[in-house]
C-alpha cells in the first residue's frame, strides 16, 4: 500500500464512516484511495471551510467519532483555519491532512508552497497556533507512527484538533511496515482527596441544608455522563442549570431543572444561582456568556466545586474552593460511592424560583413574526432525539431561549470562538454522523449567505438536513449592540435572495412563511421529505433576544 491507501485503511480500521474534503493537485492522489474505500463514504465539498466544520459536526454528539477533513497544500489547507479554531476551543476531536511542497521545490516558490521559506507563508506554524499538535509526514516508513501519535493527542486529555502535513511525493510512497493502528486513550481521574474534598462540602451542604446547584457544562456531553447527572441531582434535590453549550442534555422539562443561565439565561436559572451557596460547575469553562462577560465578584459568597478535564481551565476564570481535574464521569461516579456512604437522605424537592422564556405567551404586537413564538412551535413540533443547531447570531439566542428539549432533543450553538456560518455548514456533519435523526439549523440570513451554497453538497449526496433561515434583511444583534453603545449603526441590512428559487435551483426544497400560523405545516411537510430543506421564515427586525447587552 501507498501513504495514501494506508491512511485510509487505517481510518476505516478506527471506525471513521465519513470524511469531509476538496480536491486540489497536492492531494488528488488520495482522492483514489478514498474512492476505492468500502467502509468510509467521502463527502467533497464547495469550500474547504465548510469541511473543517462539518469534520467539527461529525464528533460534536458523538464523543467516539473523529472528524476527519482534508485539503490540498497552501490555500486550500487554509481554508480550514477556521475549523480547526472551533475545535480547538470546543473541545472537538478532529484530524485535519493537507498537502505539502516535495522536499526537492521547497525555498523555490512552488505552486502553493507554505513551508516558510522565500516569502512563502508557514503552514506548520499555523497549524501548530491552531492545534493541539501539526506533523510533517517526510518518510513513508513513519506513517502509522505518526497517525498513532496524531489520533490519540486528538482524543487524550481534552479533545482537540490535530494535523498532519503530506508531501506530494511522499503520498504515493510505499508503506512497507504497515501495522493496525493502536488507539489507547488513558483517562484522566482525579487525585482520591479532591475527590473527598468535594464529597465533603457537598455532603455539609446537603446536611445543613444549604442551596446547592449543579451547573452542567459543554464537558458533561463529551464525558457521556447524563447518567451519573441524573442520579446526583435526583437522588439528593439538587436543583441544576445547564449553560448554553449543554442546553438540553438533561430534559428542560425535569423537575429540578432551572434552564439556562448566563447572559440569555432563563429567569429561574439566574435568580437561582444569585441565591445559591454552594456550585458544583462540571465541564465548564466560564464562558463570556455564562459569566456575565466575566463579572468578578460572581462566585463572591458561595463555595466553588469545579471538575474540568482541563487543569488551565480550573481557576482561570474563578478561583475554585474545591479543584477535581478530571474527566466527568469518572469523578461523578467516585463522588455518589462518597456520598452514598455518608448515609444521606433527601426527600423534599426544594422551593425553585419561575420563568422561562419559552412559558411566555404568544407576542402579538411585532411587525413581522416574533422569532420566539416561531422557535418555540419548533420546539413543540420536534421529533424525538432532534439535533437543532444554532449558528453565530440572533438566531442562536432566539434558540437558547425558546427552545424546550426534552425527548433527548439536543442543541447547539458554535461556542467560544463562535464563527459565522459553522453551523450552516456543520449540520452537515452532524447528520452524517447521526443518520436516524432529524437535524435542524436555525441560521440567519448573513449566515446563509456567507456559506448556504453547501446546500448543493446536501443534495449531491442526499443529506436531508433542515435550514430554517431568520429572515430580517440585517445583522440583527450588531445592529442592537451599536444602538446600545451609541445610539447609532450602520451597515448592518442587506438584500436577501428568494431563498425558495435558490433552494429550487439547487434541487432542495423550499418554502417561505410569512405568518406564525403557516409554520407548523410548512415544517411538518419538511420533516416528511426526507431531503435537503430551507425554510425562509420572514421575522420582526425590530425584536431582540432576550440578552444583557451591557455585559458583553
Amino acid at each position: 500500500m501507498d501513504v495514501n491507501q494506508t491512511i485510509v485503511k487505517a481510518l476505516e480500521d478506527i471506525g471513521v464512516n465519513y470524511v469531509f474534503g476538496g480536491s486540489g493537485q497536492v492531494n488528488a492522489s488520495m482522492l483514489l484511495a478514498l474512492r476505492d474505500s468500502k467502509k468510509i463514504k467521502t463527502i467533497i465539498i464547495r469550500n474547504e471551510q465548510a469541511a473543517s466544520f462539518m469534520a467539527c459536526g461529525y464528533t460534536m454528539f458523538n464523543p467516539n467519532n473523529l472528524g476527519v477533513c482534508f485539503a490540498t497544500g497552501g490555500p486550500g489547507a487554509f481554508n480550514l483555519f477556521s475549523g480547526m479554531a472551533v475545535a480547538l476551543s470546543d473541545s472537538l476531536p478532529v484530524l485535519a491532512i493537507t498537502g505539502y511542497t516535495s522536499m526537492n521545490q521547497r525555498g523555490k516558490g512552488a505552486l502553493n508552497e507554505s513551508t516558510g521559506l522565500s516569502r512563502t507563508p508557514d503552514s506548520q506554524a499555523m497549524f501548530s497556533a491552531t492545534t493541539k499538535k501539526s506533523y510533517i509526514l517526510e518518510r513513508a516508513e513513519d506513517t502509522c507512527d505518526i497517525l498513532e501519535d496524531a489520533i490519540n493527542t486528538a482524543f487524550e486529555g481534552r479533545p482537540g484538533p490535530v494535523h498532519i502535513h503530506i508531501p506530494k511525493d511522499v503520498t504515493t510512497a510505499e508503506v512497507t511496515n504497515y501495522r493496525p493502528i493502536r488507539v489507547n486513550i488513558r483517562p484522566v481521574n482525579a487525585d482520591e482527596a479532591s475527590l473527598k474534598q468535594a464529597a465533603d462540602v457537598l455532603a455539609a451542604a446537603i446536611r445543613e441544608n444549604k442551596k446547592i446547584l449543579a451547573m452542567i457544562g459543554y464537558g458533561c456531553i463529551r464525558s457521556e455522563a447524563a447518567a451519573e447527572l441524573k442520579e446526583l441531582i435526583e437522588k439528593y434535590k439538587i436543583p441544576f442549570v445547564q449553560t448554553m453549550d449543554a442546553k438540553g442534555f438533561l430534559p428542560e422539562s425535569h423537575p429540578l431543572c432551572l434552564g439556562v443561565y448566563g447572559t440569555s439565561g432563563d429567569k429561574a436559572a439566574n435568580a437561582y444561582f444569585n441565591e445559591a451557596e454552594v456550585v458544583l460547575a462540571m465541564g465548564n469553562s466560564f464562558a463570556q456568556n455564562a459569566t456575565f462577560a466575566f463579572k468578578p465578584d460572581l462566585y463572591e459568597g458561595k463555595r466553588l466545586i469545579h471538575i474540568n478535564i482541563d487543569p488551565a481551565e480550573i481557576d482561570k476564570v474563578y478561583k475554585a474552593d474545591v479543584r477535581v481535574v478530571s474527566d466527568v464521569r469518572p469523578a461523578l461516579r467516585s463522588i455518589l460511592a462518597l456520598l452514598d456512604a455518608c448515609g444521606l437522605t433527601v426527600s423534599q424537592l426544594p422551593a425553585l424560583p419561575t420563568g422561562h422564556y419559552y412559558d411566555e405567551p404568544e407576542h402579538r404586537d411585532a411587525k413581522r413574526i416574533f422569532p420566539g413564538d416561531m422557535v418555540r412551535l419548533l420546539s413543540d413540533n420536534l421529533p424525538e432525539n432532534a439535533i437543532v443547531m444554532g449558528d453565530a447570531g440572533s438566531h442562536m439566542l432566539w434558540a437558547n431561549c425558546y427552545l424546550k428539549l426534552s425527548g433527548n432533543r439536543r442543541y447547539q450553538n458554535p461556542g467560544s470562538f463562535g464563527p459565522m456560518a459553522s453551523h450552516t455548514n456543520g449540520c452537515i456533519g452532524v447528520k452524517c454522523a447521526n443518520p436516524d435523526k432529524a437535524v435542524i439549523a436555525c441560521v440567519g440570513d448573513g449566515c446563509y449567505q456567507m456559506a448556504g451554497f453547501e446546500l448543493m453538497t446536501a443534495v449531491q449526496y442526499d443529506i436531508p438536513v433542515i435550514w430554517v433561515v431568520f429572515d430580517n434583511n440585517e445583522f440583527n444583534i450588531i445592529k442592537k449592540f451599536l444602538l446600545n453603545m451609541y445610539n447609532d449603526e450602520a451597515f448592518m441590512s442587506f438584500e436577501n435572495p428568494d431563498f425558495v428559487k435558490y433552494a429550487e435551483a439547487c434541487g432542495a426544497k423550499g418554502y417561505r412563511v410569512e405568518r406564525l400560523d403557516e409554520f407548523v405545516p410548512v415544517f411538518r411537510e419538511a420533516l416528511s421529505l426526507g431531503k435537503p430543506c430551507i425554510i425562509d421564515v420572514l421575522v420582526d427586525s425590530e425584536a431582540y433576544p432576550p440578552f444583557d447587552l451591557g455585559k458583553v
